[in-house]
């Protein structure tokens, strides 16, 4: 019984000192494995410390000069747009509809295709032929070019005006009812095809016969003001030959002499064939050499192109001065259709 309490007694000494050997030294390994994460770290009330701030708190950045000016920037631009954003928007109905007028007033080329079958010409007097209208009447003058293949020899028919009462004179006219009048350019090229420049009221092909033909076109066209800066339009009737040596002709002057030359179409019809007359100059007479010349005074000269003509026809001219000639001493009346170009 003592033997068993003196080693009982031994046992528990032993257990009580492994006890307090073993409590320092685990207190001892955790400072030292605090004290090893840094020099800077603390405990402050159960939190750690690093430095000037707490380890869960995020660094503070610390910004270059130039990446301030940077975020000034960007901040400023911000603002403008916000500003922007709140200015009204201008109204620009007035500025569209101004666009919109300028543009509707341009003149600008339409090309237009089709087949299309003769009818009954209803023009006095021609109640036996067929018309094609290609461009029907207008007050606006149509300029430009005709390319047509048709089922039979057809002519070219352009119309001018209307006509002011009494300047019907010879020349001839087309008319529905005998008051409205107009200057007629037939012109007979006896083919079934061909390409024709043309300037007038009106466009369309004919023929004499009573039985419809068919014809395939196109037709690409501008439509310009009647008696506007580049269109001419009239009737008018000769008179004397002004030129030296040409005082038994007769001379219908369309386009009086001019320093800056002319370039143009020209569709007419007279009451009888004629010459087309184009003045070059004025120039020096011993530059002309055998050249035709016209002159009113002996002393300004221009050369003289005359081109033989029928009584109606569409040309392409150019020249300091326009005119249409016969040799002839009896007056003549032309209806025409004058468009320039540049």
């Amino acid at each position: 019984m003592t033997n068993k309490t003196t080693i009982m007694a031994i046992f528990a000494v032993i257990v009580l000192f492994t006890g307090t050997v073993t409590g320092p030294i685990g207190l001892i390994q955790s400072a030292d494995a605090v004290k090893s994460k840094g020099t800077s770290l603390s405990v402050i009330n159960s939190k750690k410390v690093c430095g000037d701030r707490l380890c869960s708190e995020k660094p503070s950045e610390v910004k270059s000069p130039e990446k301030k000016k940077e975020e000034v920037k960007q901040e400023k631009k911000t603002e403008a747009v916000e500003k922007a954003k709140e200015v009204p928007k201008k109204d620009n109905k007035e500025e569209t509809m101004k666009t919109a007028e300028v543009q509707s007033s341009l003149k600008v080329p339409k090309t237009v295709t089709g087949t299309i079958t003769s009818v009954q010409d209803p023009g006095q007097g021609h109640e036996g032929h067929q018309l094609a209208v290609i461009l029907p009447q207008n007050t606006n003058t149509y300029r430009g070019h005709l390319t047509y293949t048709a089922s039979e020899n057809v002519q070219l028919v352009a119309l001018h005006g209307p006509l002011k009462a009494g300047m019907d004179k010879g020349q001839p006219i087309w008319s529905t009812d005998g008051n409205t009048k107009f200057g007629l350019t037939l012109v007979d090229n006896e083919k079934a095809a061909g390409f024709w420049q043309f300037s007038g009221n009106a466009i369309a092909l004919h023929t004499t016969n009573s039985k419809p033909f068919t014809v395939t076109y196109s037709v690409t066209y501008t439509e310009l003001v009647k008696d506007g800066e580049n269109v001419i339009m009239g009737t008018t009737t000769s008179s004397q030959d002004p030129g030296i040596g040409h005082q038994t002709h007769q001379l219908a002057l369309l386009l009086p002499p001019n320093d800056k030359p002319y370039r143009g179409y020209i569709t007419f019809d007279a009451s009888e064939p004629v010459q087309i007359v184009s003045l070059i100059g004025p120039i020096v007479k011993g530059d002309l050499a055998d050249m035709p010349t016209w002159t009113t005074d002996g002393k300004t000269h221009y050369g003289l192109v005359l081109v033989e003509s029928k009584a109606a026809g569409s040309v392409q001219f150019s020249g300091n001065a326009l005119a249409l000639h016969t040799m002839k001493d009896t007056p003549f009346t032309v209806s025409y259709s004058i468009v320039l170009t540049k």
